[in-house]
């Protein structure tokens, strides 16, 4: 595409693996709750990454619906905030489109538009900073593979332990040793080969339980294919429906 910026959507599903939506849901609790799941939010928000050739994330786009509005807006402002602040963070979760839909009716706004019809709300993205990864020597690549990339998918928080349990049961992921204790940064492994290419990923902790990442270190077949974008896609929406809020996607090497 030349270089020109291009929706999350553009993605493929990894084989075998079912394609998610290209929009990512959350619901919005007024700030009186008090953690109940089943109880009911004041709005939704509808955010986008948008990538870059080499997939990682150039800009968010958002658009938000409250009961108190009764309209959407746009608002880059709010999706840093979602990200930089604790408390307006834990009212913020992150859920499935079916989860969204329900949440709309039953506020009184009747059905949720369709996913184009929901990019027309899309009016004030946020700007995600981005440069050329740093590469100090040339990437080592293995024997046998065209390219190595590292990408990094990023975390507001750091995840809980059955929510390690959950990514460990999905991803066949190996738990690292010591996962449990404060100082254990490295908290799993997993790895996936699709057709050419060989996909190994960690799952980290970032400082004292301030953020997370997914560090996916990718070895691309010749000529390299699709499946890198499909995959960061695949590990960023299920982190996410286990409620971490993704910050950006960014390239390492």
């Amino acid at each position: 595409m030349n270089g020109e910026t291009r929706r999350v959507e553009e993605a493929t599903p990894v084989a075998g693996h079912m394609a998610h939506p290209a929009l990512d849901y959350y619901l919005i609790f007024p700030e009186a709750w008090d953690g109940d799941p089943s109880a009911q939010p004041s709005g939704i928000a509808v955010e986008e990454f948008m990538l870059a050739d080499d997939h990682t994330a150039t800009g968010l786009a958002n658009a938000v619906w409250t009961a108190a509005d009764g309209d959407w807006w746009s608002s880059a402002a709010f999706s840093r905030a979602i990200r930089a602040d604790p408390r307006l963070r834990v009212r913020v979760v992150p859920v499935r489109r079916g989860d969204a839909e329900t949440a709309y009716r039953r506020l009184g706004a009747g059905a949720l538009p369709d996913e184009a019809t929901l990019r027309t709300r899309f009016h004030d993205h946020a700007a995600l900073p981005g440069s050329p990864p740093l590469r100090f020597a040339p990437p080592e690549v293995p024997e046998g593979f065209h390219e190595k990339r590292v990408y990094r998918i990023l975390f507001a928080d750091a995840p809980r332990e059955d929510q390690v349990a959950h990514l460990r049961q999905v991803w066949g992921m190996t738990l690292a040793d010591h996962v449990a204790g404060p100082q254990a940064r490295v908290l799993g492994t997993a790895r996936r080969r699709v057709a050419g290419d060989v996909f190994t990923w960690d799952l980290r902790r970032i400082g004292a339980g301030v953020a997370s990442s997914i560090d996916l270190t990718a070895c691309l077949g010749d000529p390299p294919g699709d499946a890198v974008g499909a995959l960061l896609r695949e590990l960023m929406t299920i982190t996410r429906y286990q409620g971490l809020i993704p910050v950006t996607i960014e390239r390492l090497s």
